[in-house]
């Protein structure tokens, strides 16, 4: 049970090595991915209990608090029923650990491999990358003509004439 009790607590922190302290969205994760929301045992409920076991300046609860929030979560969702609690460990060891439910995935699409495919560009647009598909930068942007380094279009013939009127 401790084990699942760190895996909730390590999802999403980015670092295995996370504190073994759970916040209320991760208990509240716990009871939606294990499933044991019902008419019973309401979202609003499972937040109240995290509150009851959580201390009044603590944000988080550790283990022992974990096994106490059990306990109350037992009795609200198996009323009058001993073996509640073993029943509550069970769904939830059954259930592993978080899930990574409504999370997106990547897409692989034809069209996108298609357009970035740079084998397949024609024209100038082909003269910007070399034979590896690496963009050549400025090398292959630019036309290096002498008229176009002066700042005059191509077609124009009086180059070098305007100071000489």
């Amino acid at each position: 049970m401790e084990d699942v009790f760190k895996k909730f607590c390590a999802f999403g922190a980015g670092s295995k090595d996370a504190q073994p302290m759970m916040d209320n969205a991760k208990f509240a994760k716990l009871a939606r991915d294990t499933k044991i929301l019902d008419k019973k045992l309401t979202a609003t409920d499972v937040d109240i209990i995290f509150n009851k076991v959580k201390a009044k300046t603590e944000r988080k609860i550790t283990y022992g608090q974990f096994q106490d929030a059990l306990k109350l979560l037992a009795e609200k969702k198996y009323p009058g029923n001993a073996d509640g609690v073993s029943k509550l460990e069970g769904v939830i060891l059954n259930a592993g650990g978080p899930t990574g439910n409504k999370t997106t995935a990547g897409v692989k699409s034809g069209a996108v491999d298609r357009l970035t495919d740079t084998s397949k560009y024609t024209g100038s647009h082909k003269e910007r990358f070399d034979e590896t598909g690496k963009g050549k930068g400025l090398d292959g942007r630019h036309d290096f003509d002498d008229k176009a380094a002066a700042g005059y279009v191509g077609g124009y013939k009086g180059q070098g004439s305007y100071d000489t009127k």
